[in-house]
């Protein structure tokens, strides 16, 4: 592996140390920054908003915002030990050669990356500054498992979760790094550098400022992350094996874009639940299916790792050829939460009001746009890119890809999930829709998910009109199923 770490930097060398933060944005268990103070240099940190290199995905708008509240309060605790963050924007390949000649850094230590195109920025990068004398360490901290450590006895990747999961819970892993003790020990280095200001790099949006639901749900940032992960352990893990399908329910950890940005480590999350359960506050059927989660996660990086392309092509080929619809009315609708079916048009506002969905709901949604709808998967990633909060270059494609039937270890092309007997499986007194879809909060439980099926008198009594209040649905069950059964079976050969 071209990335991986080098001998130890000579601990002799005075010159200060830089730590190159990326999507580690914390200062406990994170290995470049213990090894950059282990080293005795002076430290200084250092985040680059590269969206100039080539092969790198620009973040959408409410990763933007994350970033954005994530690094403020990363400042801060940096400020609080006596230390400073340095920002830069540009692409990273000159933005970090240019801080290093600044502060005349010795050694620079980072956390990898795992996309193609960041491995291809780091790998130039870091023979750059070899050539140049000086030192650079990379460690693992954002997977359990480093991609080329699981594969399978033929040494060839997993594409089936089930077996990726037992070969990788069988391997070790790391106890997370405690907290540095920094007062005094972050020091900006020698010769001052130039920072740029946060705010001159306008990540939150402004006008029109969508973001006040985003600050409403969420304290992005280790501290934040520390509280949720603590939330989730006290109330949210119980009964998480059967309540995390249940929208209308807490039985979720909020964890995913703290993981997405580094303001906590899977290492961190696992340690925790372990604890909980080996001290008997946490069941283990809980605990089992949580940890299952967090592999899951690992398994789409290691999925992105081997096809590097995944958020652009199907991993299954035999879907390039599928004819796809362009509907702009339903992509409208669908974006909107206007589709006249209740759990879709409550996923999506969720979706646009918190940055985030319940992941249940993010496979209905992705189904009826891509099997109903028959819109190619793309489409529907690409939103999901713009408007989530956790969009994980691993996760997001691999979930739209698994649901298209298209992906590794997919769902089956012939699985279609039915938006109205999944809304009334598992939100059965509708508490989400309502929650979501206030309009309709007013009818009865057996019409919360129907409302095209209720009489006159009910839908005048829940102040609903149909067409006008809410939507007629936007197309029909029965027959998108049956267009996309015909597609999907025959470019399967099936």
């Amino acid at each position: 592996m071209t990335d991986a770490p080098p001998p130890t930097a000579d601990r002799s060398d005075p010159r200060p140390a830089l730590v190159w933060l990326r999507d580690d944005l914390r200062l406990a268990d994170n290995p470049a920054l213990a090894a950059a103070l282990a080293s005795g240099r002076p430290v200084q940190l250092l985040y680059v908003q590269d969206e100039e290199s080539s092969g790198l995905r620009p973040l959408g708008g409410a990763a933007r915002w994350w970033l954005a509240r994530a690094l403020a309060a990363l400042e801060r605790d940096v400020n609080a030990c006596g230390g400073r963050l340095l920002l830069h924007r540009g692409a990273a390949d000159t933005a970090l050669p240019a801080v290093v000649e600044e502060t005349g850094a010795g050694a620079v230590y980072w956390n990898r990356r795992y996309g193609a195109g960041e491995i291809a920025v780091d790998t130039a990068i870091k023979t750059g500054l070899r050539e140049s004398g000086v030192a650079v360490e990379s460690f693992s901290a954002s997977l359990l498992h480093e991609p080329w450590t699981v594969l399978t006895q033929a040494k060839t990747p997993y594409k089936v979760f089930t077996p990726f999961f037992r070969a990788a819970a069988s391997q070790p892993v790391r106890a997370p790094l405690p907290a540095p003790a920094l007062d005094g020990r972050l020091v900006p280095a020698a010769r001052a550098a130039q920072s740029e200001a946060l705010a001159d790099w306008h990540l939150e949006p402004s006008q029109p400022d969508w973001a006040g639901g985003l600050r409403q749900a969420w304290q992005p940032g280790e501290s934040g992350a520390r509280a949720t992960l603590r939330t989730f352990i006290d109330h949210g893990i119980h009964g998480y094996a059967q309540g995390r399908d249940l929208p209308g329910r807490e039985n979720v950890s909020r964890l995913s874009p703290f993981l997405r940005f580094g303001n906590l480590s899977p290492h961190q999350v696992l340690a925790a639940v372990r604890h909980a359960e080996a001290a008997g506050e946490v069941g283990a059927r809980d605990a089992a299916k949580f940890i299952s989660e967090i592999y899951w996660r690992e398994f789409c990086y290691h999925l992105m790792f081997h096809l590097p392309d995944i958020a652009a092509a199907n991993i299954d080929r035999r879907f390039d050829v599928v004819e796809w619809r362009d509907d702009p009315e339903l992509r409208k609708a669908w974006r909107k939460g206007l589709t006249g079916y209740p759990i879709i048009d409550a996923g999506m506002r969720q979706l646009w009001r918190t940055g985030w969905m319940h992941n249940r709901v993010r496979m209905l949604v992705a189904s009826f746009l891509i099997k109903h709808g028959l819109t190619d998967w793309r489409e529907g990633e690409r939103w999901f890119w713009d408007t989530l909060v956790d969009a994980d270059p691993a996760n997001n494609p691999a979930g739209w890809q698994w649901v298209a039937g298209s992906g590794a270890d997919a769902a089956p092309w012939f699985r279609i999930f039915n938006p109205v007997t999944q809304a009334e499986k598992f939100d059965p007194e509708g508490a989400y829709v309502r929650e979501f879809v206030p309009e309709l909060a007013g009818l009865p439980d057996k019409y919360i998910h129907r409302p095209w099926e209720a009489d006159a008198a009910t839908l005048r009594a829940a102040g609903v009109e149909l067409g006008t209040t809410y939507p007629h649905p936007i197309l029909d069950l029965a027959a998108g199923r049956t267009r996309a059964l015909d597609m999907l079976g025959r470019i399967r050969g099936d």
